[in-house]
């Protein structure tokens, strides 16, 4: 096993504690009936997932929903309902990225939208008023690289973009598919439980290298 050099983690389930009920309510409350089908903590369906596959920009989606729904919905009211997921960001969860940065390169790799992104890039993200992109070396969205994970090849253009070895690097996703798809592509792996405090055993597996 080659040594980690570059750390590599999924925002909701890991940095993020995720609630879809929460989502899927608001979007009712919106309006959306079938919100339920189309919302999913790891891969969604339907318009949701044109939004976070980049088929769709935030406009053209809330155009979309709008008719979908037969009413017009605002963009405030799509990033709240989108929010809606996150149910809550745990500082020490960054806190501890942000130290890690002193040995590793950080990267976040996040199936994700543009409206949740505002949120994460604004200083009403963290108490500290700190911003998601001040705690990694960079971001990966997948509404940005136009594919979702488990796609295989965001693992071949992570590398290529950010220079490094993919077995040098640990990918950490709360996704059984994404990390099996990611040991696939040589990566070292480790799939955390949503909720679960997992810096002790990443300090093992650091500690071990």
């Amino acid at each position: 096993m080659m040594k980690l050099k570059t750390i590599l983690f999924d925002l909701g389930g890991v940095l993020i504690h995720l609630n879809k009920d929460e989502c899927v309510r608001r979007f009712e409350n919106l309006g959306v009936s079938d919100a339920s089908r189309m919302l999913d903590p790891y891969l969604q369906n339907g318009l949701f997932l044109q939004l976070e596959n980049g088929a769709l920009n935030a406009e053209n989606f809330r155009k979309a929903l709008s008719e979908h729904t037969g009413k017009e919905i605002t963009h405030d009211e799509i990033k709240w309902g989108l929010c809606g997921f996150l149910e809550e960001i745990p500082p020490y969860k960054f806190d501890y990225i942000d130290c890690l940065r002193e040995k590793y390169s950080v990267y976040i790799i996040s199936n994700t939208n543009p409206y949740v992104m505002e949120y994460a890039h604004s200083k009403e993200f963290l108490p500290n008023g700190r911003t998601l992109s001040s705690y990694v070396d960079g971001i990966f969205a997948s509404y940005e690289m136009k594919m979702v994970k488990p796609d295989p090849n965001i693992f071949t253009y992570m590398p290529q973009k950010a220079g490094f070895l993919p077995e040098e690097a640990l990918f950490i996703d709360d996704g059984p598919a994404n990390v099996e798809m990611a040991a696939k592509m040589g990566y070292q792996t480790y799939c955390p439980l949503n909720y679960f405090d997992w810096r002790p055993v990443l300090d093992e597996i650091l500690h071990n290298q």
